[in-house]
């Protein structure tokens, strides 16, 4: 199944893509996409639901981030060697964990907010998974059956404020640098999260390209890992990483998004996110 959430901020009620493509109108029988409702027993529900016997959504209304009471932004860093390399850093031995704040997170084709004094503005497309059924020290070969599905992540970042001190949570959790979605795309439809293509444009020009085969840490390995340092809890997102061509890895000189570029970007199989990058005008 593919679910979405589409209104205004604040406001989103739930849907459903049916066979067309086409967003039906959940809202007369769930009130939201919620941890309740991507529980194994609600998930189960929700595969009985026809979508074709449910209103379609007319016009092309906003969509809003595919989850909602999120209450951890997860995300891994350097998790693709030749981004590391890109980066100029060591390839980790381990999960690199670091959080954004939820608040940074906006719907997929919400705009970039570029924040006041924000000078090296980049762009990571990530495989994003969806957490389904709270999860403390689990194992690695039981990891997915705590995965409710997964969807597009946009980890924006912006890089000096990333790299003025050993933590990066700064410069990944401004306000609009967590675009989800289009949708949650669940597991069923995703039998194998290890083998999905993966691409960023920026205007039109292809900057990333890869598949989630060449993560260092698999899937399994990120949900069990991150279970054994906090409780993973129904709705939590984990971003696992990006393949290289961002914007501050580009030779000979690194290249950064400024107010009028147009981000596209997708994942094979959970949807594709268009931004907009607006300057702050506050």
């Amino acid at each position: 199944m593919r679910l979405c959430r589409i209104g205004e901020v604040g406001t989103e009620k739930p849907g459903m893509i049916d066979a067309a493509g086409n967003i039906r109108d959940l809202s007369s029988i769930y009130s939201d996409i919620d941890a309740a409702l991507i529980s194994p027993r609600g998930i189960e529900r929700l595969a009985k639901v026809n979508p074709e016997h449910l209103p379609l959504v007319q016009g092309a209304p906003r969509i809003g981030a595919p989850v909602s009471g999120t209450s951890k932004f997860i995300c891994i860093g350097l998790n693709y060697s030749d981004h590391a390399l890109e980066s100029g850093l060591e390839v980790p031995s381990e999960p690199i964990i670091f959080l954004k704040a939820t608040s940074a997170i906006c719907g997929p084709n919400d705009d970039i907010i570029q924040p006041k004094h924000s000078k090296m503005l980049d762009w990571e497309v990530e495989l994003g998974v969806i957490i389904g059924t709270e999860a403390r020290y689990v194992s690695g070969d039981r990891a997915l059956d705590y995965v409710a599905g997964y969807c597009v992540v946009n980890d924006i970042s912006e890089r000096a404020f990333q790299m003025q001190s050993s933590q990066w949570d700064k410069g990944k959790g401004c306000d609009t640098f967590g675009p989800i979605g289009p949708w949650l795309v669940t597991t069923d439809e995703i039998r194998d999260p290890q083998n999905l293509e993966m691409w960023l444009d920026v205007n039109g020009e292809r900057m990333q390209a890869g598949n989630t085969r060449t993560m260092i840490f698999d899937v399994r390995t990120i949900v069990s890992y991150c279970s054994h340092y906090m409780t993973l809890l129904p709705g939590d997102i984990i971003a696992t990483g990006t393949p290289p061509g961002v914007g501050m890895g580009k030779k000979p000189d690194p290249i950064w998004l400024t107010a009028g570029d147009i981000v596209t970007l997708g994942i094979q199989g959970l949807g594709e996110q268009k931004q907009k990058v607006t300057a702050w005008l506050g």
